[in-house]
C-alpha cells in the first residue's frame, strides 16, 4: 500500500488512558503539550480524527497564524456512516480542505450537503483513502489525533510509523472502559508492533514527552 507516514499524536494519563469512560473532552493536560501539538501539526500535510474525537473536543483541526505555517494542513474527518454536523465549527473555520471519510455508508446516501460547503466526500475504505491522500492529494505526512478506534484501525493496516506522547503522570482515570491509544480495552491487536524511543523530555508539573518511531526489521 502506497501510503503517507503516519503520526499520531495523544496525552495520556498514568494508567494509560486517553479520555474517561465518558469521552469526555481530553484537556487534562498543560498548556505546554497544547504547544507541542501545534508543532507536531506543522510537520504535517495533512490532519485525520475520528467525527466522535472532533466533536468531543470541539476542534478546528488548524495552525494559529502567529506560528506562522508554511501551510494549513488538510482536514481529514472519519466515520462509519457519514454523518458529519455542519454546524460544527471545522466547517466554519479557515483552514486547510475538508475532506470526509464515510466507510460504511448506504446505497442511497447522500453527500450533496457537505459538497455544497466545499467538503470533499470520499465513500471507501481508510485503506483506500490513505492510498487517495498520498496519490491524489501529495500528502507524505499524516498526524492521526485520534480516537483511539481510528488508531486501532491504523494499526490493523501495518500503517503506524510514529507516536508522540505526553504522559500525565500527575493524573489516573481508571475504568476497564476507558479507552487506550487503541481503544478500549478487549481483543488483542493481529500483531505487536515494535517501536524506538527518540525523544524523552520530563517536564517540571509532571508531564513527560515521549517519542517513538517504528522499530526497522531486517529483510
Amino acid at each position: 500500500m502506497t501510503r503517507p507516514t503516519v503520526l499520531i499524536n495523544f496525552a495520556i494519563t498514568a494508567d494509560g488512558k486517553i479520555s474517561t469512560v465518558n469521552r469526555d473532552p481530553s484537556q487534562f493536560t498543560s498548556a505546554q503539550d497544547h504547544q507541542r501539538l501545534l508543532e507536531i501539526r506543522k510537520r504535517s500535510d495533512a490532519l485525520l480524527v475520528g467525527r466522535g474525537t472532533l466533536e468531543a473536543d470541539n476542534m478546528s483541526m488548524t495552525i494559529p497564524p502567529e506560528l506562522k505555517p508554511s501551510h494549513q494542513p488538510l482536514r481529514c474527518i472519519a466515520s462509519r456512516m457519514g454523518d458529519f454536523d455542519l454546524g460544527h465549527r471545522v466547517f466554519h473555520t479557515s483552514g486547510g480542505a475538508i475532506h470526509l471519510l464515510a466507510t460504511s455508508t448506504p446505497d442511497n446516501y447522500d453527500s450533496s450537503s457537505y459538497e455544497a460547503v466545499g467538503a470533499a466526500v470520499h465513500r471507501c475504505s481508510l485503506a483506500e483513502f490513505l492510498e487517495l491522500l498520498a496519490a491524489d492529494h501529495q500528502v507524505e505526512t499524516l498526524l492521526c489525533e485520534g480516537g483511539g478506534t481510528l488508531v486501532r484501525a491504523l494499526v490493523e493496516l501495518d500503517a503506524l510509523d510514529e507516536i508522540h506522547l505526553t504522559w500525565a503522570g500527575h493524573t489516573i482515570f481508571g475504568g476497564a472502559e476507558s479507552p487506550t491509544i487503541t481503544g478500549p480495552l478487549g481483543d488483542y491487536l493481529p500483531a505487536s508492533l515494535e517501536f524506538e524511543l527518540t525523544h524523552f523530555e520530563p517536564l517540571d508539573n509532571g508531564e513527560c514527552f515521549l517519542s517513538y518511531t517504528r522499530k526497522k526489521t531486517s529483510a
